[in-house]
């Protein structure tokens, strides 16, 4: 149990930023502040705005320390990312965007300089969502910059750095799909060395290690009438996982969805797992290794519905049984180059023009793909969904009767598993939850078989 009364959590999303204040007896959210999480598309690299986040979190921090005030700080940030320092602690480079896009040649170098799926348990991946692809392609079109780098820091540990001027490293972030980590020797990967990296990785610290107090510069600058202790942070899919691996008894599978839908199987085998098809492993806060997939479910759904006039309820309960019977169905992949079905081009089997149609289809499509990769790590045990996902119950409905194992969402869940997570890093126990059980009850066998036919053509 901490001794805080009030837990601050910086969280770090691709599309969004938020600083939240969580009561520490209850895990209840008392504030927010928010703000979009902006690239720039300009040279060197489409890049992170981290001056602009800076703005944001330092603001939101100031401002929220006069009321409701906070005892500890912890953080959470999206993976597939690394801050590049000089020997002033400045930034060396600016942080690359994961999804920036490399010439080929760079691309085709590097492929031959990534270990093994059998070593880091990490797929290939487009763009920089192999973090070592960053730093090679940083490394080798940027020499004269990259000279300068004197740390590399993962995602979560840059913004602890920010707060206390402690460098350090954390696994969730190292084992995600970086080709950075060795998993089954724990430690860096053969990568690192062959690109000469090794002596410029900070430390490695516990995600649920308090790295120290903010300095005095920044305790100034927050307003704060003391130094308040920071936590090392964590990666944001395994920051929503880490509620879930404390309270619950394994085998259990979570899905984890904002931009991407994180599917794991907890207290899975990480042996058989496909890297064609985007499985992975994932490390827990703990460092253990958890069989892993995704999909990019939660940008495909913004891409869908964009233009979409909205549906209730009601109007998709009734659209069911019509999208059924026409067999509409939506195929994947809308964002190629990652997930299940990597290389598969989007189309649609009887596209629908009525609105409450296509909500449906989609929600549909989205079970689908959840429910694929669930296959794919021989999930086990009932699901809990966590995110913006939580609150769409034809997809609620349709994994249960997809995968023929209970959903389960914590009664009241939000977006903010994440933030929840993190602070449970600080010592907060787990607030009591009520489950919400969807037990499978639709019937989509039909459905699912066709679906996966027409997917894997």
């Amino acid at each position: 149990m901490t001794d805080a009364s009030r837990i601050a959590v910086i969280d770090i999303g691709k599309t969004n930023a938020k600083v939240v204040v969580l009561d520490a007896l209850s895990g209840t959210e008392l504030v927010s502040r928010r703000a979009p999480n902006r690239s720039i598309d300009s040279a060197p690299y489409l890049h992170f705005d981290t001056d602009a986040l800076w703005t944001f979190v330092s603001g939101a921090l100031r401002e929220l320390a006069a009321d409701p005030g906070y005892d500890v700080i912890s953080i959470t940030t999206h993976g597939a990312s690394l801050v590049l320092l000089d020997a002033n602690g400045n930034l060396a480079m600016p942080m690359i965007d994961y999804e920036a896009i490399y010439p080929e040649t760079v691309r085709a170098a590097y492929a031959g300089l990534r270990p093994p799926f059998s070593e880091t348990f990490s797929p290939p991946l487009p763009g920089g969502l192999n973090a070592g692809a960053q730093l090679h392609y940083q490394k080798t079109v940027f020499p004269d910059e990259f000279a300068r780098v004197a740390t590399i820091l993962t995602y979560p540990q840059y913004w602890a750095f920010r707060l206390t001027g402690i460098a350090t490293n954390e696994k969730t972030s190292l084992g995600c799909h970086t080709d950075l980590w060795d998993i089954a020797e724990d430690r860096y990967s053969s990568l690192v060395d062959r690109l000469g990296l090794r002596d410029l990785m900070a430390p490695i610290a516990s995600a649920f290690d308090c790295l120290g107090n903010t300095t005095p510069a920044v305790t100034a600058e927050l307003g704060l009438s003391r130094p308040v202790p920071v936590h090392c942070g964590i990666h944001d899919s395994n920051a929503s996982l880490l509620p879930h691996v404390v309270t619950r008894k394994a085998p259990f599978s979570v899905a984890s969805t904002g931009t991407w839908v994180i599917s794991f199987a907890v207290g899975g085998s990480i042996a058989g797992l496909d890297a064609a098809r985007d499985t992975l492993v994932n490390l827990d806060a703990y460092g253990r290794p958890v069989p892993s997939g995704r999909f990019m479910g939660g940008r495909e759904y913004e891409m869908l519905t964009a233009n979409l006039a909205p549906s209730s309820e009601e109007e998709i309960e009734v659209a069911l049984p019509r999208v059924l019977t026409a067999g509409t169905m939506l195929l994947p992949s809308i964002c190629e180059g990652s997930g299940p079905f990597p290389h598969n081009k989007t189309r649609w089997i009887n596209e629908p023009s009525d609105p409450a149609e296509r909500h449906t289809a989609i929600s549909l499509y989205l079970a689908l793909m959840t429910a694929t990769c669930f296959d794919l790590l021989s999930a086990a045990g009932p699901t809990v969904v966590e995110g913006p996902f939580s609150r769409n119950r034809l997809y609620l409905k349709a994994l249960a009767a997809i995968t023929s194992r209970p959903v389960i969402v914590v009664d009241g869940s939000v977006p903010t598993g994440t933030a929840e997570g993190a602070a449970l890093l600080t010592g907060m126990t787990p607030p009591p939850t009520r489950d919400l059980v969807f037990e499978p009850t639709l019937d989509l066998a039909a459905y699912r078989t066709e679906w996966l036919r027409q997917a894997s053509a």
